[in-house]
Parts: C-alpha cells; structure tokens; sequence
C-alpha cells in the first residue's frame, strides 16, 4: 500500500456543539447509532446482504441508511478513481459520513470491498468502542468472479481493468470481525439472520 494520504485540516474553525445530542437521538429512535461494516471482494454479496439487513431493520422500525460503494461513486467520490491512494481516499470519506450519520443515531451500514485493513481500522478508531462493527463476507474468489453480474472480473482477466481486487490489486482479510458471513454458501435469508443476531448480541438493537 503507497503512502497514506495526510488528509487537509481547516484552519480558523471552532467545533460547535449541539443541543440535541446524539443520546436524545438515539432515545428518539429506540435504537443506538451504529456503523455496520460489509466488507469482501467484488461479487462476495455485500451489497446484496446490507440492503436485505437494511430492510429488516427497517421492519423492525430502526432507522437506518446504506452507503454503497458504486453508489457514492457517483457523487461524494467520483472524482477518486482505484489507486492505493484514491481507495485509501475514499474510505475516509466514507468513514466520514458514516460517522455523521451514527452521530444521528442512525444504523448505517456500508458496503465497500475496502481492501486494506489500514483503512477499515482508521474508520474503527474515529469512533467509540462497540460503535463499529466489521463484517467479512466471505467468498472465495472463484465463486466471486462466476457471478461476476458486472462482467468486471472478465475485464479484469483482459488486462482492460487495472488494480482489480482479488485479480491484480490484493484484498487483506480481516483478522478479527466481529462476524464472518460466509456468503459463497449460505443463502441470503441465512446470512440476514446472522448479521441481525449479531446485531442483537451486542446491544446494538432490541432482541426479539
């Protein structure tokens, strides 16, 4: 991984502090804010299984968001493109918002291949103990790429896609998850069930 991007720091500003606290919200909401880390190769399913967490949550009447990796590339990120640098880039943003949103007390979950573990460490450490919890969805490459709904993994086998994750550019597993969601076999309703008991086991929502 290249060197870490020291990210600009505001000069001239002063923090200022709310009224309605993050505890008034998550009383409001009935649930604590939270991050809630997808993370995996391309075509592991992440963003498949954060949405359908999404949607149970949300039927369990937690408020909630998705941060998907294609999505805020439209937008927040589009002006990043897939070195070491810019994906370094990228999840600090990501990071960043999704502080925000858990300062809301909000569940926001995320779903990014975020390879490095640098990365997803950093965004562990902007917040409190118990308020990040990281979910390896575990697929084996072979199973990724015959799925490969994007035909990225083909472009990548070309050479037409330069620092593809799992082909040309690595991925570092992480070591200690708060959950491993085995994605290459377990069905999607499975894997829903795992991530919401996880989710129950930890405080972060009401059990049933």
């Amino acid at each position: 991984m290249n060197e870490s991007r020291k990210p600009q720091t505001s000069t001239d500003v002063v923090w200022h502090h709310a009224t309605v606290t993050r505890a008034r919200r998550e009383r409001l909401n009935g649930h604590r804010g939270a991050i809630v880390w997808f993370t995996g190769l391309s075509g592991a399913g992440k963003s498949t299984l954060a949405h359908a967490v999404e949607e149970e949550l949300h039927r369990m009447g937690c408020r909630t968001f998705v941060l998907d990796g294609d999505n805020v590339r439209h937008g927040l990120c589009g002006d990043l493109g897939f070195s070491a640098k810019d994906r370094e880039e990228n999840i600090r943003r990501v990071g960043e918002v999704a502080k925000l949103f858990m300062e809301a007390g909000v569940i926001v979950l995320t779903a990014f291949i975020s390879p490095y573990k640098a990365d997803r460490a950093r965004v562990r450490s902007m917040v409190e103990h118990g308020g990040f919890m990281e979910i390896f969805c575990d697929s084996p490459v072979e199973i990724c790429e015959s799925r490969d709904v994007k035909g990225l993994y083909k472009k990548a086998r070309a050479g037409q896609i330069a620092e593809f994750t799992g082909i040309s550019s690595p991925y570092e597993t992480p070591e200690n998850p708060e959950l491993t969601v085995n994605t290459g076999k377990l069905d999607l309703e499975a894997s829903v069930r795992q991530v919401i008991e996880a989710m129950q086991h930890r405080s972060l929502i009401a059990g049933h």
